[in-house]
C-alpha cells in the first residue's frame, strides 16, 4: 500500500498549488489576523494561502515528504510557514494557541477524527474559528477523490455535535464542483464548516 509519504514526493503537487475554494473564500470573508495552523496539510497549498494573507502559519503533516514541498511552495511564494511531522492520532494539542485551525480533506479513522476535533476545541484561542472542507460518507457515490472507505469520512450530525456549544457561522452539507491537482477531480459531496469557540466570560 503506498504511504503519503511516497506519494508526495512526486514533483508534481497532486492537489495543485490553489488553495481550496471554500478556505479561501471563507477567511476572506472573516477578516481573520494572527496565528493559524493546518493539520493533515499535505504539500502546503492552504498553509501558504494564509500565510500570503498575512497570519503566521503553522503546518502539521505525517508525511515529511509532504511538509518539504510545502517548505518549498512557501520559499517559491516568499513567504514564511512553520512545519512539524505530527501524526493526528498520537498529537500533543496546546491549550488557546492558534486565531485559526483549518482542515481541508483530512481524512482519518472515526477515533482519530473525534480526537481531532477535542484538539481542535483545546487549540483554538476564545474567539478563534475553525474552517473545514472534508468529504461526507455520500462521496462514495461519487468517485471524484477521497478515502474509499466510509469509515474514513464524515457525517454532518456528528461534526455539529462536535462543535455545538461553538458559535456556527457557516455549514453546508451537499454537492459542489472540485478540481484541484488530479487527485480532486469533478462533482464531489463535502461537508463545511465554520464555527467560532465561545468567548470566555
Amino acid at each position: 500500500m503506498t504511504t503519503w509519504h511516497e506519494r508526495f514526493q512526486e514533483d508534481d503537487y497532486l492537489y495543485g498549488t490553489e488553495p481550496n475554494e471554500f478556505i479561501e473564500m471563507m477567511h476572506a470573508k472573516l477578516g481573520l489576523t494572527g496565528d493559524a495552523l493546518a493539520i493533515a496539510e499535505g504539500e502546503g497549498r492552504n498553509a501558504v494561502h494564509l500565510a500570503e494573507q498575512g497570519m503566521r502559519v503553522t503546518a502539521w503533516d505525517f508525511a515529511k515528504s509532504g511538509l518539504a514541498k510545502t517548505e518549498k511552495l512557501a520559499q517559491e511564494r516568499k513567504v514564511s510557514v512553520f512545519v512539524a511531522e505530527v501524526d493526528l492520532a498520537q498529537a500533543e494539542w496546546p491549550e488557546g494557541k492558534w486565531d485559526e485551525i483549518i482542515c481541508v480533506f483530512g481524512h482519518f479513522p472515526k477515533e482519530v477524527q473525534q480526537k481531532t476535533f477535542e484538539g481542535v476545541r483545546r487549540a483554538l484561542k476564545p474567539g478563534g474559528y475553525f474552517l473545514m472542507e472534508v468529504y461526507s460518507e455520500e462521496q462514495l457515490k461519487f468517485g471524484t477523490g477521497g478515502p474509499k472507505k466510509e469509515s474514513f469520512l464524515y457525517r454532518p450530525e456528528e461534526v455539529l455535535a462536535a462543535f455545538a456549544d461553538f458559535r456556527l457561522v457557516h455549514f453546508f452539507t451537499g454537492e459542489v464542483e472540485r478540481n484541484e491537482g488530479k487527485m480532486h477531480k469533478g462533482l464531489s459531496h463535502v461537508i463545511q464548516l465554520a464555527a467560532q469557540k465561545p468567548i470566555d466570560e
